[in-house]
């Protein structure tokens, strides 16, 4: 037997560090060749790291938080023989993943209970093993997967333990001391603290960088989008017959695209170590997708040589990953330009943050049907608000305001896209 230290592995893109997501074994487990150990997450997306030879582990370095240099220690194990020579197995695929079930600090996990008789605080493991689905389930029941027996393989809390522990009664406890000191006190039930980690700490901090570098400015106009939900209708069922169903956001990019070949200064990043600005002959746009775990950005490259239909596939498969915790690390990053919308929740307007290190975002909001002037008639039409976010130490107010207008321009008559595609 031999002694094995498993170092983080270089996942590439640059990557220098990742945050410890979830930990998938635990001291004394007995792992199999490829099986997954840890996930973390790094600037670009959460990494499933699995075991390149099978052993037993002695010890997880570092918890749930905590941020680890790339060839740092991750696990000790023992394994038969000579340790492999390399970690080339080290990543088991790449996936956006939804952060771990949050855990109170303010209450510490207890040795684990006998079985058929938790006390009211006892946890089977403060680290549970569950799949994205449970833990979905286990948020939507507010139920704490650490007190949930599990009976999965190596441990893993299935849905129907945490069905099981939700209908079960909840047994009787004597009420904490801090929960007696706020009754007394009038103050309600005590906090919850739930541990700020994971891909809603990344979020926090892009969004902390894009808002504390950029010189944010924001433009609104509203869109006339009559003619643009005629022509959807119009090819919905082709569409459908294709395999997808279309939505506007296929126009949108490529009313997008259109316009960033006008406009090259807003299809840019700013890398400031070298100051420079880098104006980018491809058009990657990114398409802003909520998640159950947070906004992820999953990016359409190439999408100047893609046809509305190709553009809604791709849009489909993207957002579908991402949504699923299956998004690859290469189609998470190199976006040029982002567009974000909330479709049918998407509001009157709203001012969105630029995606770092971008110049320019597109904020697409709700349709409206509304009284609209054309040739001096007033007529109902469907009115949709468009809100742009520059970084005005790139781009100009009038720049802008001129973007702007020729994306409206093409969604007010989408036709006109066929006299500029490529």
């Amino acid at each position: 037997m031999a002694r094995w230290e498993f170092k983080l592995p270089d996942v590439g893109e640059g990557v220098t560090e990742g945050e410890i997501v979830a930990w998938l074994v635990r001291a004394g487990d007995v792992v199999r060749e490829d099986q997954p150990v840890v996930e973390v997450m790094t600037d670009k997306a959460t990494v499933t790291i699995a075991a390149p030879q099978a052993g037993t582990v002695l010890e997880t370095r570092g918890k749930v938080g905590d941020i680890v240099p790339v060839h740092s220690v991750l696990l000790v194990f023992e394994v038969d023989g000579a340790p492999p020579p390399s970690q080339a197995k080290g990543t088991n695929g790449s996936h956006a993943h939804e952060d771990q079930q949050g855990v109170p600090e303010a209450v510490a996990a207890v040795p684990l209970a006998a079985p058929g008789a938790p006390p009211a605080h006892a946890y089977y493991s403060d680290k549970p093993l569950a799949a994205p689905a449970t833990r979905k389930l286990a948020r939507e029941m507010h139920v704490d997967l650490r007190r949930v027996p599990p009976t999965g393989p190596q441990g893993r809390v299935t849905k129907g333990d945490v069905e099981s522990f939700a209908s079960a009664p909840a047994p009787a406890a004597a009420p904490s001391a801090l929960a007696v000191s706020r009754r007394a006190a009038g103050g309600g039930a005590p906090d919850e603290r739930v541990p700020f980690t994971g891909l809603r700490r990344k979020i926090a901090q892009k969004l902390a960088l894009s808002t504390s570098t950029a010189a944010h400015f924001t433009f609104v106009e509203e869109c006339d989008v009559s003619e643009l939900k005629a022509l959807r209708a119009s090819l919905k069922d082709a569409a459908e017959a294709q395999g997808t169903r279309l939505s506007f956001l296929p126009f949108i990019v490529k009313a997008v695209v259109a316009s960033l070949r006008k406009h090259p200064w807003l299809n840019a990043t700013l890398d400031e170590p070298n100051g420079q600005v880098v104006l980018h002959r491809r058009y990657d746009i990114g398409i802003a997708t909520a998640t159950d775990a947070g906004l992820v950005v999953p990016v359409v490259k190439d999408a100047d040589g893609k046809t509305i239909l190709e553009l809604s596939l791709e849009i489909e498969r993207l957002a579908a990953e991402a949504r699923a915790g299956k998004a690859r690390l290469e189609d998470l990053h190199g976006s040029t330009f982002t567009i974000t919308s909330l479709g049918a929740q998407g509001g009157l307007l709203a001012t969105p943050i630029i995606n770092f290190p971008e110049v320019a975002i597109l904020g697409v909001h709700q349709m409206k049907t509304r009284p609209v002037v054309k040739g001096g008639q007033i007529v109902i039409g469907e009115v949709m608000l468009l809100s742009l976010s520059f970084d005005h130490r790139i781009v100009d107010g009038h720049v802008g305001a001129a973007f702007a207008y020729d994306v409206i321009a093409y969604l007010e008559q989408p036709g006109r896209l066929l006299l500029d595609m490529a």
